[in-house]
């Protein structure tokens, strides 16, 4: 079945969207008012878009009533901001700070969620969290009225001592992490223990020299 996305409604074209692009990788988004509100929201437009600089991107979509969420306003006035991500064992908590809310509500107050000092930037981090980037804005795109897809530059990464298996190679043990993705519909998840391995081909050169 095919479906023209230039006439199709915004809600449906996000189920479309959100039911086939999956699993999604979860932005855990601690950030800060300028009056130094806290705010954690999780976002699952996201994705990491390059090494050098090294950048993330998160979309933030407008509230129902048409207005800019908080996470994107405090990004904006701030530029700063953490991305946590999201361990099987804090998924709940994840899913409470998702509430919507007031501005002056302080989810991680509210989701009881302990934090750690961040190195580079205000913003806190979730200390469940097993991995967390710390990042100021690069480049805002503000892809329709108060929506907003975030270019993060990540200045520091933290990683749980417990999941590094070669500090010094930075080999990470990416399974025992046990994080989150977000799936289709209302409230499906999915963790990456489900997991296969494919070897990459070898470069064409080598293998068109091998052939003759």
């Amino acid at each position: 079945m095919e479906f023209d996305f230039e006439r199709l409604a915004a809600d449906d074209r996000y189920k479309i969207l959100t039911s086939t692009i999956v699993p999604r990788p979860i932005a855990w988004v601690t950030s800060l008012s300028k009056n130094g509100v806290r705010n954690a929201a999780p976002f699952s437009f996201f994705n990491a878009m390059s090494k050098t600089p090294p950048i993330v991107a998160i979309g933030i979509q407008a509230n129902a009533d048409g207005s800019m969420k908080d996470s994107a306003r405090n990004i904006l006035d701030t530029r700063e901001f953490v991305v946590n991500l999201v361990p099987r064992s804090a998924a709940e908590a994840m899913n409470l700070t998702s509430i919507d809310a007031p501005s002056d509500v302080d989810e991680l107050a509210l989701a009881n969620l302990e934090t750690s000092p961040s190195s580079k930037v205000r913003p806190a981090r979730i200390a469940v969290s097993p991995v967390a980037f710390e990042c100021r804005l690069h480049t805002p795109i503000e892809v329709a009225p108060s929506q907003l897809i975030v270019l993060g530059e990540i200045v520091q990464a933290h990683v749980s001592d417990e999941f590094v298996l070669d500090a010094q190679n930075h080999y990470i043990d990416t399974p025992a992490l046990n994080l989150v993705g977000r799936l289709h519909g209302r409230g499906w998840y999915a963790t990456t223990g489900d997991a296969f391995q494919i070897d990459r081909p070898e470069p064409y050169a080598k293998r068109s020299e091998r052939a003759r």
